[in-house]
């Protein structure tokens, strides 16, 4: 993993390196490499470029960018300098639906310092001040996703059903770990368990999850760098795999009413720089550490501001709820909801695992930005320690049988229940300044608000069928 450096000299790598990976590349029969920047969003960006470019690109003497034309980024003018992008050579992934082309991680400068927003600068930033604190932070995350296709009428449909389209629907047993749902899906969950196999990803399972076509992935965790583009990698993949199956991914967290929500827990842990493998949240002799709970403690205060990030659209709060009726195999949704921590409790935000001492964030989806979610995270883990902010009483209850009485009596919080709620509690909160820095932070919250106000501006057909004839 490359560290983060203060000038755009700093980062170039050697040319001994940039040879070694060459020919990394050229021996896996690479003809073509994507050298991809993250935007404000998380979504990759980049000018492919041969390999007979390839010492160019490296040098940072490649394809520039005007990233303020395009990603909502307005500080700077048509006048200003572009950015330059350094590739990481440390995060190189070939690509193993066309072994042709490698996609390259990389850092965008802008006259000579690291550009103030780019996102996966930020999460180095965290790591850097992290490792100074005596922390390294590692991350493991589960995607959820779910398959799609289209009909012959055009229409987006859920790629695995057993039931036909029209006619008789009857009643049904959830998607969620059938055996015969799995098998038919194989098709597809065979490629994608082959390439991350090859990648070295570590595979442990796929889950069919509770609702139909709806998947998640478990992966070995690594580094916080590493985890953010892979997942960024993986949602690349997913999308292209798809493809050679006439389907399509989408990671929208509740695209009907009756979905299960699609999330991405991020669960997170510690070590320290001079004792590597040993995780200071806990172990099976001593159990959870004051170090956990101190953690826990950072990640309880600055919650919203978090989950701000990790639940970034206006649609995945309709996930952070308790119950919805019309559920395939019942109404609880197995969502977080309020703002406290368990030993456990899948209703709580955080959950402190039966078999692994992490700590699992539940308020997160596929729509987050990884680089700026696993950044606020790892800020708010060494701040709790920091300070030994201590968390409460753990809450082991069933939250979503509480009452409002109970949880002001216990001082726990309700999540966020919008995505407005959660932007006003990001805007002041100084977690955000730090892991984003202002004009990033402000960049974020201008396209955040105006995304909520579109959508509160929007007459939706509940609306019209809820009021029209009624009033």
């Amino acid at each position: 993993m490359t560290a983060y450096v203060e000038t755009f000299a700093e980062a170039l790598p050697s040319k001994e390196r940039i040879a070694e990976v060459r020919k990394d590349l050229e021996d896996a029969g690479v003809e073509y490499v994507l050298s991809s920047w993250i935007d404000l969003f998380g979504i990759p960006k980049t000018k492919p470029v041969p390999m007979s470019d390839f010492e160019q690109l490296c040098m940072g003497k490649g394809p520039q960018f005007a990233v303020h034309s395009i990603s909502f980024v307005p500080e700077l003018s048509p006048a200003d300098s572009d950015q330059v992008m350094v590739p990481d050579l440390d995060a190189v992934y070939i690509c193993p639906w066309d072994k042709s082309m490698a996609i390259i991680f990389a850092d965008l400068f802008w006259e000579d310092k690291p550009y103030n927003v780019c996102p996966r600068q930020a999460l180095k930033r965290q790591i850097r001040d992290a490792k100074n604190a005596g922390y390294v932070g590692y991350a493991g995350i589960e995607p959820e996703f779910i398959a799609m296709r289209f009909n012959d009428e055009g229409q987006p449909v859920k790629a695995f059903d057993s039931d036909p389209e029209k006619g008789l629907r009857s009643r049904r047993q959830a998607f969620g770990y059938d055996v015969e749902q799995s098998i038919d899906s194989m098709s597809f969950l065979k490629d994608l368990i082959d390439m991350l196999e090859d990648m070295g990803w570590n595979m442990h399972d796929v889950v069919a999850e509770g609702g139909y076509s709806q998947f998640e992935l478990d992966f070995h965790y690594t580094d916080l760098l590493e985890m953010a583009d892979r997942y960024t990698f993986l949602r690349i993949l997913l999308k292209e795999v798809a493809k050679e199956h006439d389907m399509f991914i989408t990671f929208m967290p509740k695209p009907t009413s009756g979905d299960w929500r699609s999330g991405a827990h991020i669960n997170l842990s510690l070590q320290r720089p001079d004792a590597p493998g040993v995780n200071i949240f806990g172990n099976d002799k001593d159990g959870w550490s004051d170090e956990s709970l101190w953690a826990v403690g950072g990640l309880i205060k600055h919650s919203e501001a978090i989950t701000a990030i990790a639940c970034p659209i206006v649609n995945s709060y309709n996930g952070l709820v308790p119950r919805v009726g019309g559920f395939e195999g019942g109404t609880v949704t197995w969502a977080p909801t309020n703002i406290t921590y368990g030993y456990n409790n899948r209703a709580a935000q955080f959950r402190l695992p039966q078999n692994r001492y992490c700590i699992e964030n539940r308020a997160a989806d596929m729509c987050m930005n990884v680089y700026l979610g696993l950044g606020m995270s790892i800020a708010g883990v060494v701040k709790g320690i920091q300070n030994k902010m201590e968390p409460g009483e753990p809450c082991n209850l069933n939250l979503y049988n509480m009452t409002d009485e109970e949880f002001e009596a216990a001082g726990i919080r309700r999540l966020p229940r919008n995505l407005m709620i959660a932007l006003e509690a990001l805007r002041h909160d100084e977690l955000a300044v730090q892991v984003m820095g202002p004009v990033m932070l402000k960049s974020y919250l201008a396209y955040k608000d105006d995304e909520w106000e579109r959508y509160h501006q929007t007459v939706t057909d509940w609306e019209v069928s809820e009021y029209l004839r009624l009033f």
